[in-house]
C-alpha cells in the first residue's frame, strides 16, 4: 500500500460521522460510541459502545457501521460491541444532548 492510499483510524472515523443514531440524531462520532478503530488488524478492528444495552436500533446500526468501515478501510471490518455503558460524558460535546 502506497502513502497515499493508507488507510487511518482517522479516515474511518471520518467516514463513520455519516451514520447517525436513529433517536438522538447525532452521529455515533460525535456520541463518543468508539472505544477503538484498528486499521492494522486485519480484520480492521472497531470496539464501540451502544447507547443503551438493549437499544432497538442497535443491530442495525452496527451493520451500517460495518458497512460504512468498510468503505473507509477498503477492506474487512469486525465490530465488537463492548458490555461496557455508554454516559453522555464520553460525546465530544455533551451540550448537544440538550439537557446539560
Amino acid at each position: 500500500m502506497t502513502e497515499e492510499t493508507q488507510v487511518t483510524e482517522e479516515t474511518v472515523r471520518e467516514a463513520l460521522r455519516g451514520v447517525l443514531d436513529p433517536e438522538l440524531h447525532l452521529d455515533v462520532v460525535t456520541l463518543g460510541l468508539f472505544r477503538e478503530i484498528d486499521v492494522v488488524a486485519s480484520p480492521t478492528e472497531v470496539k464501540m459502545l451502544l447507547t443503551t444495552p438493549f437499544c432497538p436500533y442497535g443491530p442495525w446500526m452496527v451493520q451500517q457501521i460495518k458497512e460504512t468501515a468498510e468503505k473507509a478501510a477498503k477492506t474487512e471490518v469486525k465490530v465488537e460491541v463492548l458490555a461496557e455503558q455508554w454516559h453522555p460524558e464520553m460525546m465530544e460535546d455533551p451540550t448537544q444532548l440538550g439537557f446539560f
